[in-house]
């Protein structure tokens, strides 16, 4: 299914390309700006098993992506300045916002200086569990022990199934089949503990994954100095917030927005929800956020930043870089808003 999902993506952005639809679609669709999501910024990588890689993009790529953006005359901004134009209503230039989930320690070492050249500002999200390294990146753990193993043997429903990991191929169907059934237990304490269990079985330790891949507190103290960088918050412990208790999801919201603050001495007034896709963050969490007082806040939803953004600063749509279509031709089609509007029925804002 992901891979069917995958091939009917590049077909539709191909279609648009080839077709020139994302032209005559620009006016309509692009909107006054957009919001582009990344994670992780590094060279590729060679080996044949990366079902996270749809995750991370080459600095050759954001260089292409910036590039683009300058050449078609549109402003690299702040949040706090495409804040500024949303809520004066001032459009008379089109804007792109660069922002960053989770912290990883690659943003600085080649994100940082590809947004450099470009004089291009950017925000990173932290999740300050991350930060203190004791958080859990349960979708890496899963990689690397599917990448170890040869076989998987789990309870799924209540039924033992022994799940083949022997070649690539099979690495990545037991990948997405793990990675689909842990997003779908009940609460983040399901996920904790099934992937600490399939971790321990095979010898992964999960407890380092944080400190080798994100940023530590004093290297976010001294990145946070850089004229270019803003932070945002990405809550405490990258929960699903939509899975959690009221009061649990307005601490995870609050309290990553406090603990930020605290060991960086700077104002934290954006968030982005983790995963922040329809199953994870909605309305609750929009007025949750609001509430809490960041200024705005991003899903994953995909979408361009319209007018009528501004009454919804806190369930804003974003563009992915994602890693899986690193072609230049891509770029003049993500930013016409072309495959965002295909992709949401011809809406403009999905914020319900």
């Amino acid at each position: 299914m992901r891979r069917f999902r995958k091939t009917f993506i590049r077909a539709g952005l191909e279609a648009l390309y080839l077709s020139g639809a994302h032209v005559w679609l620009r006016p309509i669709f692009s909107g006054v700006g957009a919001i582009y999501t990344l994670h992780h910024v590094r060279p590729a990588r060679d080996a044949a098993f990366q079902p996270n890689c749809h995750l991370e993009v080459t600095p050759d790529f954001l260089r292409e992506m910036l590039s683009h953006l300058r050449a078609h005359d549109i402003d690299i901004i702040t949040l706090d300045d495409m804040h500024q134009r949303l809520v004066a209503r001032n459009f008379s230039r089109r804007f792109a916002c660069f922002t960053f989930d989770d912290g990883y320690r690659d943003n600085r070492d080649f994100a940082l200086p590809v947004m450099r050249e470009f004089d291009a500002p950017f925000t990173i999200y932290v999740t300050s569990d991350f930060a203190s390294g004791q958080g859990r990146l349960w979708w890496v753990a899963l990689e690397r022990l599917v990448a170890k193993a040869q076989a998987i043997e789990v309870e799924i429903g209540g039924l033992p199934v022994r799940l083949d990991a022997s070649t690539p191929s099979a690495k990545c169907v037991t990948f997405q089949r793990l990675h689909d059934w842990l997003r779908a237990l009940p609460g983040d304490h399901d996920v904790r503990r099934e992937i600490s269990a399939l971790c321990t079985r095979h010898g992964i330790d999960e407890t380092v994954i944080s400190r080798e891949l994100c940023m530590s507190w004093d290297e976010l103290r001294a990145l946070a100095a850089e004229p270019l960088i803003s932070i945002g918050a990405h809550s405490i412990s990258h929960c699903n917030l939509a899975k959690q208790t009221e009061d649990t999801a307005r601490i995870e919201i609050t309290e990553s927005r406090a603990r930020i603050e605290a060991e960086l001495q700077r104002e934290v007034l954006h968030m982005a929800y983790p995963y922040g896709d329809r199953a994870a963050a909605a309305q609750r969490e929009f007025v949750l956020a609001a509430a809490s007082g960041y200024k705005t806040a991003v899903t994953t939803r995909p979408g361009m930043i319209f007018a009528e953004s501004a009454d919804h600063l806190t369930a804003l749509s974003r563009v992915s870089l994602n890693g899986h279509y690193q072609e230049a031709r891509v770029l003049p089609v993500l930013t016409s808003g072309a495959a965002t509007a295909m992709w949401n029925g011809f809406r403009r804002i999905d914020a319900a």
